[in-house]
């Protein structure tokens, strides 16, 4: 008896078979994955100018006011004119002295070279003659340009449209003191328009889709739509809000499309082959997103590190980390550790 007991103590009992982990997986897919961007925007006029006097003065009249659509020679206000008459009654007081002067030059150099011809006067004098002439002749010209000036500057006490358009901004009143090149209107100018949006800076990382058409509606009647391409993309990014402005130019707007109207716009970038992954599978590794890859040769598992590109309902589209066709864990992941066994029914993934 002593020696079965010592002979059973040199034997250790062979440990209990572990029964491999049961879990729930799916298989990872590729796809030509072309996602889109939904922005809103606001339909602008491609061309919006500043409107101003051009002299100082005191406004006596304003004809408009925001949203009246006005033509070329409209006029959208005055300023007092007395000043500028002032100046053109005097510059022309002086042009009519200038044509005085230069009569009487005339008429003495006209002597003077009739006496030349006969030898009746001298040298000195007949070149004395003829610079009083030419002095007269340029006192004319310059009082003229002077009278020019000042009727220009008299024409400018009226402030006209120069173009047909729609006036989007007011900042004048009667009775306010202006100041020359100070804004008193702002037009948006008749022609093409514009839908502008204030878009991300990380949407440029994708590239657009060959064709490049963006997808207008209003939102107010989405029934109303209209296709556009982007005109011009800015240089910079806004301070205030780190956007970077868009601006995509309408083809052929419906006339509901007016000014100021707010507009969805849509746009598809390249398609690219990318792999996606449910959303079941997203695990972590020291706080990096992660997914249990299973073996199917050895039915084990093992943690892989994972580059997401974007998250969609339900779904993950990852850039790298997992390969199509290999088999992702969806389900019973808290349970696992590396070189899991695991069993899966057969079909299970998908």
């Amino acid at each position: 008896m002593a020696l079965l007991l010592l002979a059973g103590c040199g034997q250790e009992a062979a440990p209990p078979e572990r029964q491999p982990l049961r879990v729930g997986v799916e298989t990872a897919r590729a796809t030509d994955y072309a996602p889109a961007v939904v922005l809103t925007g606001e339909v602008r006029a491609r061309i919006q100018s500043d409107l101003s006097f051009r002299v100082s003065g005191r406004v006596i009249q304003r004809n408009v006011d925001v949203g009246a659509h006005v033509t070329p020679d409209q006029v959208l206000a005055e300023v007092d004119p007395q000043e500028q008459q002032a100046n053109v009654t005097a510059a022309e007081a002086t042009v009519q002295a200038a044509e005085a002067q230069l009569r009487q030059a005339s008429s003495a150099f006209d002597r003077q070279k009739q006496l030349m011809d006969r030898g009746f006067t001298t040298r000195r004098e007949y070149d004395q003659a003829e610079a009083s002439f030419r002095t007269a002749e340029g006192t004319l010209q310059s009082a003229q340009a002077q009278l020019g000036t000042a009727r220009d500057q008299l024409g400018h006490t009226i402030l006209r449209a120069g173009v047909s358009g729609t006036i989007t901004a007011r900042n004048v009143e009667v009775g306010q003191v202006v100041q020359a090149a100070q804004t008193m209107f702002s037009i948006a100018q008749d022609g093409p328009r514009d839908a502008v949006f204030n878009v991300y800076e990380s949407v440029f990382v994708q590239q657009p889709a060959d064709d490049g058409t963006i997808e207008l509606a209003l939102i107010s009647d989405p029934a109303v739509t209209a296709k556009g391409k982007v005109r011009e993309v800015s240089p910079t990014i806004d301070p205030q809000t780190g956007t970077v402005r868009v601006k995509v130019n309408i083809i052929d707007p419906p006339p509901a499309m007016a000014l100021g109207a707010p507009v969805v716009g849509s746009g598809k970038f390249r398609a690219r082959s990318l792999v996606i992954i449910p959303a079941a599978a997203l695990t972590l590794d020291s706080g990096f997103p992660a997914v249990w890859v299973v073996d199917p040769t050895k039915k084990t598992v093992s943690l892989r590190k994972i580059v997401i590109d974007s998250y969609h309902t339900g779904e993950v589209v990852l850039r790298d980390g997992v390969k199509p066709g290999e088999v992702l864990v969806t389900s019973g992941a808290q349970l696992l550790w590396p070189n899991k066994v695991v069993a899966f029914a057969q079909g299970g993934a998908k």
